[in-house]
């Protein structure tokens, strides 16, 4: 049940992004919103599993997804301010906090180890889906140079996310 749910995410957000890029590229607006929407998803689930997992490597993982992901959003934040610009709801968006809402509540209902090990692999399946779009849609679609930047910043930081994610997913039974 947890691999269809793991592929089911990762299939919405990258259908989600296919989907944009084949009717037309994203716009810096909906790029701005996708961003900072994965962002706040992360977010959300790192603030779940400080709530339910007792294993202290997932916490400092947690710990690390929270500040991280807020950072990153911070500073999406202050760039679209800075540019006068407003972040634009779209499908891909939709899908993602559909999909995410969706895995919450499955997360919601464990505890314990079957808690810490559906959260580190949905984060695994999460950040390679996220990664892939940045670096295959959202970064070669962004117009702005500083959104451009701030995407760059972010999948290195996620790439990182991702191989945490992949190594202590190794680690936990």
């Amino acid at each position: 049940m947890l691999t269809r749910i793991l592929g089911a995410t990762l299939m919405a957000a990258s259908l989600g992004t296919a989907s944009i890029a084949a009717d037309a590229k994203p716009t810096d607006p909906q790029i701005a919103h996708i961003a900072y929407t994965a962002g706040q998803i992360d977010v959300s689930a790192a603030e779940q599993a400080l709530k339910k997992s007792k294993n202290t490597e997932v916490i400092a993982f947690a710990k690390t997804m929270e500040r991280d992901h807020k950072a990153v959003n911070d500073q999406a934040l202050a760039l679209v301010t800075k540019l006068k610009a407003t972040p634009e709801d779209n499908p891909v968006s939709q899908s993602l906090s559909t999909q995410a809402a969706k895995e919450l509540t499955t997360l919601e209902a464990l505890d314990g180890a079957a808690f810490d090990k559906a959260y580190v692999e949905n984060e695994v399946a999460y950040h390679k889906s996220v990664n892939d779009a940045l670096a295959n849609t959202l970064i070669p679609a962004a117009q702005n140079k500083e959104l451009k930047s701030l995407l760059e910043t972010g999948l290195t930081l996620f790439k990182e996310h991702q191989m945490h994610a992949e190594h202590l997913a190794s680690t936990i039974k």
